[in-house]
């Protein structure tokens, strides 16, 4: 498959015309030949980028050219969907149901909320469709993911499971969303179809995993999963040219990528899948260009409403969950060393386990439909890892111990205890069952089955199961390297020699703790003092050892606070006033392209925000995906009265009576930290907790590691 035009299209939802100057979240078109790639193009509407488009399409056609023709909107939805909704299986029915009723003005107006309002109501229960503006007030399109249920979809393809910084097609509105862009893509997708007819074909919708045969090659592409190892390297080289503005770069390096596949002879590749091609449809490339390279994230990716004083520790973590996306790359290591990794890929079996049919007892085997009670035995006996390699003969058994092949002829074994041996010959006092104590070939796993998704985290029991189906190694993201860096003049090293208004470092030994039970590097960046010059250094290192940072101390906005000062100086900030206890103020932003994570001074409340805040924060850039602990309810055994406002973790230790919360809700008292191995966790609704009563309790062990 040679293809002598490749097009890649940044889509948008907006809602109005772009600006007359180009900006981020509009519309940029890339084509290029082999030797040749046009800046990209910017439109202002989806009717003048069509526009644009037909007459690529047409002129290449003209020319009797092949063309390729990229979208980067999801082309189908999670399995089943389709047939919820218009009754046939496949993504092209959901097409042609979306072009009669989705109205898209050459202004850009346009009423996809209503429509989705509408494949709402197709759904059981609440659901799969969510987000959009505080001014569309539609019952059936719930403004939160939350408030969604019982709808009977999954949240993902198969290809969204696979590359974790894909967003879900439900997700309408906020950041990162982009099943607004399928709701108005997809009718102009049905409108090509019907244009250009034969010429054109839909992968792998219509051709299955193998490249079309048509003149024109539409398929989904995803930029981010091809960005380069220096993102900014075509604004450097093409200044003036619009590569500052991420979707414009971002066409060009899916153009630059399919043309150098092409090239090297590896394009082919990359219209392989996995599932029913035609229902959910596939990301191109997805199983075959090579690891992906996070995009840097967005300097607004921190950023919370207008408005927003105190922030619910739901909409805070709502608000972390939807800006971060993966900033580690992929490697291959050995097997042991991927303990406690995050896998990169999902992992399928690579060989049948068992890989042959084998003994699950030490006994005899024979073929059961000519065994009669008394069977002479032949030379020889099959062991695990020494085969029996003859034909056992009708009529005949064979010796066989634990984990031996089964050897030709033979469909059952008899345990070893109910036999009796004599000159020979094996006596049986009545028949087993056909089969029996014979493990199957492929009974466990069969080869090509998946084991893990990517994003899974890797246990000792998973090295058992990756070593049995056939992986020496396996492909995870690398390790996240967090820097810690505690702040403040009063700080000493744990264990050195201290002035009276001097305290050790709590903080940083603790933090760097935590990251290492979830799996990340920990970087000691040491302690600031309360110097801006000093902090400045200090931060311009971390950056460029680090993947991310944490900071303690500093975090408001009082005199000595410099973290704040500097961040909103000099970097992105955002101030969060969470409506927590402890904890309340986190410094949020980035310091030269690098999240930083500002936390409280005390040890207690930055314990509690590191684990309920960083720690899936720091998951998500790490590539493990959002990951919340489990909650489990136990009966306190305590009393409390709660006002209503914010919500609190008290320090609790679990009994076998239910939980313990802590004698002193002060956050000075480090010690209870050790004291505890859970933290109960309250609603910010007024409660009067009596003995007995159900609470929701975090244990450790949920906070402690991924």
């Amino acid at each position: 498959m040679t293809y002598d035009l490749v097009i890649a299209v940044d889509w948008s939802a907006r809602a109005k015309p772009g600006p007359k100057a180009p900006t981020k979240d509009s519309i940029f078109i890339c084509a290029g030949r082999p030797g040749e790639i046009t800046h990209p193009v910017y439109c202002r509407t989806r009717m003048d980028a069509m526009a644009h488009i037909y007459t690529l399409l047409d002129a290449a056609l003209a020319a009797k050219e092949r063309v390729f023709l990229g979208f980067d909107f999801a082309f189908g939805y999670p399995d089943g969907f389709a047939e919820t909704l218009t009754g046939q299986r496949g993504a092209l029915a959901v097409w042609d149901w979306l072009a009669e009723r989705v109205f898209d003005a050459p202004d850009n107006a346009n009423n996809r909320f209503e429509v989705a309002a509408e494949m709402n109501r197709a759904c059981s229960g609440v659901g799969p469709f969510w987000g959009c503006p505080a001014q569309v007030d539609l019952p059936d399109l719930p403004a939160k993911g939350t408030a969604r249920h019982g709808h009977g979809m999954a949240e993902r393809r198969r290809v969204e499971a696979n590359i974790r910084s894909a967003q879900p097609a439900w997700k309408l509105f906020t950041t990162g969303s982009v099943g607004s862009q399928s709701l108005l893509g997809l009718p102009r997708l049905a409108a090509l179809r019907a244009r250009y007819g034969d010429d054109l074909s839909v992968w792998p919708l219509q051709s299955g995993w193998q490249a079309p045969k048509a003149a024109i090659t539409v398929a989904e592409i995803y930029p981010s999963m091809l960005a380069p190892s220096d993102p900014g390297a075509l604004a450097s080289e093409y200044p003036g040219a619009g590569y500052d503005i991420l979707d414009a770069a971002q066409v060009r390096w899916v153009v630059e990528a399919i043309l150098t596949a092409q090239a090297n002879g590896t394009l082919e590749g990359w219209f392989h899948g996995e599932g029913d091609p035609a229902e959910e449809g596939w990301i191109f490339g997805a199983n075959a260009a090579r690891a992906p390279v996070a995009p840097p994230l967005k300097n607004d990716c921190f950023a919370l409403p207008p408005g927003v004083h105190w922030t619910p520790v739901d909409e805070a973590l709502d608000h972390l969950r939807d800006g971060l996306s993966r900033v580690v790359a992929a490697e291959v290591v050995e097997l042991e060393r991927s303990l406690g990794r995050v896998l990169a890929q999902d992992i399928v079996a690579l060989r049948d386990n068992p890989p042959t049919a084998n003994a699950a007892v030490d006994g005899y085997g024979f073929a059961h439909a000519s065994g009669a009670l008394r069977m002479p035995l032949v030379d020889g006996r099959a062991a695990a890892g020494v085969p029996y390699e003859g034909i056992v003969p009708p009529g005949h058994a064979v010796r066989i111990l634990t984990g031996a092949p089964v050897p030709a002829g033979v469909d059952t074994i008899v345990m070893q205890e109910d036999v009796a041996l004599d000159a020979g010959a094996l006596h049986l006092s009545a028949l087993p069952k056909p089969g029996a104590n014979i493990r199957r070939a492929g009974e466990d796993q069969k080869a090509g089955a998946p084991i893990f998704d990517a994003g899974h985290v890797v246990r000792a029991p998973d090295l058992a199961t990756l070593s049995a189906l056939g992986h020496g190694s396996v492909p995870v993201w690398r390790r996240l390297r967090v820097g810690v860096l505690s702040t403040g003049d009063e700080l000493a090293a744990p264990g050195a020699a201290v002035a009276p208004a001097q305290i050790y470092d709590a903080n940083g030994p603790m933090l760097r703790g935590l990251i290492a039970g979830w799996g990340m590097e920990a970087v000691h960046l040491g302690r600031a003092p309360d110097d801006r010059d000093a902090l400045r250094t200090l931060l311009n290192d971390a950056a460029s050892r680090c993947d991310a940072i944490l900071t303690s101390g500093g975090a408001s906005g009082g005199d000595e606070d410099h973290m704040s000062a500097l961040l909103t100086a000099e970097g992105q900030h955002t101030l969060w006033r969470i409506a927590v206890k402890p904890g309340r103020p986190l410094a949020l932003g980035l310091w030269q392209g690098v999240p930083l994570f500002g936390l409280p001074g005390n040890p207690v409340a930055a314990f509690v925000t590191a684990a309920i805040f960083a720690r899936p924060a720091l998951a998500v850039l790490a590539g493990a995906g959002w990951r919340t602990p489990r909650p489990t309810s136990l009966p306190a055994q305590f009393t409390k009265g709660k006002k209503a406002g914010r919500r609190e973790f008290l320090r609790a230790k679990i009994t076998p009576q239910g939980v313990e919360a802590y004698s002193s809700e002060g956050s000075g008292r480090v010690s209870g930290l050790s004291w505890a191995d859970a933290l109960i966790d309250l609603p910010s609704d007024a409660l009067e907790i009596q003995r007995g009563d159900m609470v929701r309790v975090l244990p450790y062990d949920a906070l402690l590691r991924l």
